[in-house]
């Protein structure tokens, strides 16, 4: 977790993403990315030198037309002293029922964001953290560059001025094994995806051809972000 921590309050500062006062909304999907995120987030406001309180908001798409069992998230709340807020939706029956999109994940992170943005409003947050890390930036200025022929990538602060809300993104630092490992050592609960497309994106694709690069190139992930920050890439 020391390790994890180090990651986070060096992107923090050096993005200027916590102010004091700031009531932060952490988007927890209750995968192992989004779970640390929220386990350091808590860690971290015993000791930052801004002060700032933070809520946990899980957006529930209802797979199978179910009410997901977030029980093990909630008594983690509970144990670190977060207020959590589940937010129940018809996310998977729009997209795969109604829909029926052959590529799914695109429209579903656009819902899903809209309605983890009307929560934290509702939650009366100022800022949402989410659980993007270090491979995700890598594999998104992959995407973007191999679909559109753009040198892009989401940003480590933005601002969305409809809902008057910041996003950060505290782990960008961090290694994806970094948050598997504090998964793993601290005994953190993760919900297994119900998704029908998980592990079959264009996301896991250049994932595993960005560690396919890696045996010959290095850590070929930490160089296309030292690469993006040394041009200024969408304020890295």
């Amino acid at each position: 977790m020391q390790k994890l921590l180090s990651y986070m309050r060096s992107a923090c500062q050096q993005y200027e993403m916590i102010s004091d006062g700031d009531r932060i909304a952490v988007g927890v999907s209750g995968g192992k990315d989004s779970v640390s995120l929220l386990v350091g987030l808590s860690e971290l406001r015993r000791f930052y030198p801004a002060k700032f309180d933070i809520v946990a908001i899980t957006v529930d798409p209802r797979f199978g037309g179910e009410d997901g069992d977030y029980s093990q998230i909630e008594e983690l709340c509970r144990r670190i002293d977060v207020k959590y807020v589940i937010k129940r939706t018809q996310l998977a029956e729009v997209i795969f029922d109604i829909r029926k999109e052959s590529n799914p994940c695109s429209l579903c992170a656009r819902m899903r964001r809209g309605a983890l943005h009307d929560a934290a409003k509702e939650a009366g947050c100022n800022k949402i953290a989410l659980g993007h890390h270090l491979d995700d930036v890598a594999e998104t200025f992959i995407m973007n560059l191999f679909n559109g022929g753009t040198l892009d990538c989401f940003m480590p602060v933005t601002y969305l001025s409809r809902k008057e809300l910041y996003m950060i993104r505290p782990l960008i630092f961090a290694r994806e094994s970094d948050c598997r490992r504090v998964a793993r050592k601290m005994n953190l609960p993760v919900v297994k995806s119900k998704c029908p497309a998980d592990g079959a994106t264009e996301r896991q694709e250049v994932k595993e051809m960005l560690s396919a690069l890696e045996k010959k190139y290095g850590d070929v992930r930490s160089k296309i972000l030292g690469a993006m920050q040394r041009k200024g890439v969408n304020g890295y």
